[in-house]
């Protein structure tokens, strides 16, 4: 039987737009009490409207982290579950690449959630809770001018692996939730305009853009993060991989392929 997690705290990184917008309000939904993080934005603030307690923090930023996981237990009084979703994309050739490129996807990917887990442990070891990590199909098959991120995201598989034993006789759960293409994302909003145009040509060439299918909906994905969470306490989810079923490709590779 799946568990009843209403009026259990959740905390969510990167919750203002995308996927985290979703997963605020399925959990919310579910009757659980969440705490949304993000950078300053109206889109973050808007989350209020949805019963959300919403607190402004650059994930990158150990301090900033270290103070919203504070503020949120200080505010709701414990911690269940942690889902660090923040995380940046963008294509570029790797040639050509700035140092930033590089940096900050290791900066918010991989730090950002190494910080996140190391504030939240003495909260989720007290409720026997469990630490989420937002992942990509992209780890098992990288696609070109991704290379970056996909490396930032088999980082902090690595990093979930090693820790699930570390944290087992705390009671820890730790899981990671692979996702797929999915619709209405917000991390192409800022892309450069020809690195994207290349970065479709070359995925219909590579094969990538067919095999990761026509986008699934946001609602799919956080309902199956919800049942994640909801899963007997007993037992514990290592690695599940969320892909699209239906065959297509993304709209960008669409344009490129006509």
């Amino acid at each position: 039987m799946l568990s009843d997690v209403s009026g259990q705290v959740a905390l969510v990184t990167g919750a203002s737009k995308g996927m985290g917008r979703h997963f605020v309000r399925s959990l919310a939904d579910a009757g659980m009490k969440v705490a949304a993080l993000a950078r300053p934005s109206a889109e973050l603030t808007s989350l209020q409207a949805e019963g959300a307690f919403t607190i402004p923090c650059d994930i990158a930023d150990p301090t900033a982290v270290n103070a919203a996981v504070a503020d949120t237990v200080g505010h709701f009084g414990r911690l269940d579950v942690v889902v660090a979703n923040a995380a940046i994309y963008r294509p570029f050739a790797f040639e050509a690449a700035s140092d930033a490129d590089i940096r900050d996807h290791f900066e918010i990917n991989v730090f950002g959630v190494a910080w996140l887990i190391r504030a939240a442990i003495p909260h989720l070891r007290a409720t026997r809770g469990h630490m989420i990590g937002i992942s990509s199909e992209s780890v098992r098959m990288p696609f070109p001018m991704l290379a970056t991120y996909a490396a930032s995201k088999a980082a902090l598989e690595t990093l979930f692996q090693g820790l699930r034993d570390e944290l087992r006789s705390d009671g820890i759960r730790m899981t990671i939730l692979r996702s797929g293409n999915v619709k209405g994302g917000s991390g192409g909003a800022n892309w450069d305009a020809a690195a994207t145009e290349a970065f479709y040509r070359k995925i219909v060439a590579t094969g990538h853009a067919a095999m990761t299918g026509e986008p699934a909906s946001p609602e799919s994905m956080a309902e199956a993060l919800l049942s994640v969470i909801r899963l007997p306490r007993d037992i514990s989810v290592d690695l599940v991989e969320v892909r699209a079923a239906r065959e297509g490709m993304p709209d960008g590779a669409k344009a490129s392929s006509a």
